[in-house]
């Protein structure tokens, strides 16, 4: 090697498609054969924390020093995180200036044991740390035990389009195997077999939002149930407490009622149990099966629904699921009113929803204090079905949004344009707005915590699908964008935020 770079240097490679990622030059393997190009200069390069080779440009590789305080800024994954200690506890250790080993196995093994911690393991693994491994380089132990099959996943430095990096007989869930770095986008690249569910943070109850607090609210002297205190329920039952309403809980996980019991709301054992002690009850829950098992199931709503009483019902469902559950509640003399809200995790939790409601009109009358609290509008649509049909209209165009959104991120990234910078631009431009930014930030960020769950999102664009076919009206965008949000479920991230449908997107 007699380029600019010699075996040793630390330096940033970048692989295309990928953000710059911590180096060292080093003596290519036995197995990994030189791209052939007359026009370019090649390296091979060790990746630091995946401990994968890869043939790299010349004129996509830096010197580590030079570029070091400029690249971290730009990276800020869990894996990332870790290469970069990985190098610095290699330089700590071992200094720059140091010269290659001879046997690049031996050199392999003794970064795996010095700086990773991890002692040889006889039985073969796959990193799928970020940046994705072209070649994977195993040691001496790893290729003795799988040298037949690894022979066959030898890849070139260009990947195919439409073939997904790791992707062969022996991947395994990354997440699995490295439960640390769970939720970060590096660690869902390839088809997991299970995927963990990113963590919830613990909802403060106490905790009164500036904007609850500057609303004013008198609140109504009934008493109201609640059943669902699921991601949006929370940040609802929240606010009602917080803003001075009665309130009565359930939920299918009884522990998640503790904390709102401490805040002062009673807890009912069941359904009827929540509907006989309060005068109006509000339903939250996963969808329309769940939320007909609230009214028809054992112990559920209709066994203690009267004259007196009055069923909200807030969860997406179709318009005739909740027909078919306002003619249970007013075949009983009860009062139904449908109130689908717009918005996600963070607008629940500090009160700025918008509530679309359809039905009884004297019972929307009487939650109005617990809208107020709820949500910054409401509307009040006529008959049972508007609502839900308005709901399911604006879901179809955050769907088809979102759907957008990733695709255009995985164009730019495979493009080599940073994430970061089309976000900095877009937010400038007349395609702003809180959603696109919000989920953008989540796709940039990689955690995908949720706020609205992916699974949602797709069960919305279904109904507005069937709603669509009953119609006889065409959409081809909308079923185009189910057909992604559907597999990017079907991969494990249903419960993760629907900006995940990035993954799908992207990988």
């Amino acid at each position: 090697m007699d380029e600019s770079f010699k075996i040793g240097d630390l330096v940033w490679a970048k692989m295309k498609g990928f953000s710059p990622w911590p180096g060292r030059v080093a003596s290519p393997t036995k197995d990994l054969k030189r791209p052939v190009s007359k026009k370019s200069r090649f390296h091979c390069i060790f990746f630091f924390g995946t401990n994968n080779y890869a043939w790299i440009e010349e004129t996509n590789i830096k010197f580590y020093s030079e570029y070091k305080n400029q690249f971290i800024k730009i990276n800020k994954s869990v894996p990332f995180k870790d290469a970069v200690e990985a190098i610095e506890s290699y330089i700590e250790n071992r200094g720059e200036s140091c010269n290659d080993l001879d046997d690049p196995d031996v050199e392999f093994n003794r970064l795996r044991e010095s700086v990773s911690g991890q002692k040889k393991d006889p039985k073969p693994k796959i990193r799928k740390d970020h940046p994705p491994k072209p070649v994977v380089k195993r040691t001496t132990s790893e290729s003795s035990a799988g040298s037949h099959s690894q022979s066959k996943r030898i890849r070139s430095n260009s990947l195919d389009e439409g073939q997904l990096p790791g992707m062969n007989s022996l991947s395994t869930s990354p997440i699995a195997n490295h439960s640390p770095r769970k939720g970060v986008v590096s660690n869902l690249l390839d088809r997991p077999t299970s995927v963990t569910r990113p963590d919830t943070p613990p909802i403060d109850v106490m905790k009164i939002t500036a904007t609850l607090q500057g609303k004013k609210i008198n609140p109504s002297p009934l008493k109201f149930g609640f059943l669902g205190l699921g991601i949006m329920g929370s940040g609802i039952v929240k606010n009602l407490l917080n803003s001075g309403h009665s309130v009565i809980v359930w939920n299918r996980t009884p522990e998640k009622c503790k904390d709102f019991i401490k805040a002062g709301a009673e807890h009912g054992m069941t359904p009827s149990d929540v509907v006989q002690m309060a005068d109006v009850t509000f339903s939250c829950v996963a969808d329309p099966q769940a939320a007909k098992d609230m009214v028809f199931g054992n112990c559920g709503v209709l066994l203690e629904v009267s004259s007196l009483k009055g069923y909200v019902e807030m969860t997406g469902i179709d318009a005739e699921t909740s027909q078919d559950i306002a003619e249970a509640i007013q075949a009983k003399g009860g009062r139904y009113l449908e109130a689908q809200v717009q918005g996600s995790k963070t607008q629940a939790e500090e009160g700025t929803l918008v509530i679309l409601a359809a039905g009884d009109r004297t019972l929307f009358d009487d939650c109005q204090s617990c809208f107020e609290a709820m949500g910054k509008n409401s509307f009040y649509l006529g008959e049972v079905g508007n609502a839900s049909k308005m709901n399911l209209v604006l879901q179809l165009m955050t769907g088809v949004t979102l759907a957008g959104l990733a695709e255009g991120m995985a164009l730019a990234d495979r493009a080599g344009l940073q994430q970061q910078d089309v976000l900095e631009v877009l937010e400038l431009t007349s395609l702003a707005c809180p959603t696109i930014l919000e989920k953008g930030k989540c796709i940039v960020e990689g955690g995908f915590q949720c706020h609205l769950p992916l699974q949602h999102m797709q069960k919305d664009l279904k109904l507005s699908i069937y709603m669509a076919d009953q119609l006889e009206q065409p959409l081809p965008l909308t079923a185009a964008a189910n057909e992604v949000f559907k597999h990017a479920k079907r991969l494990g991230y249903g419960e993760h935020d629907a900006s995940s449908v990035y993954i799908r997107a992207r990988f």
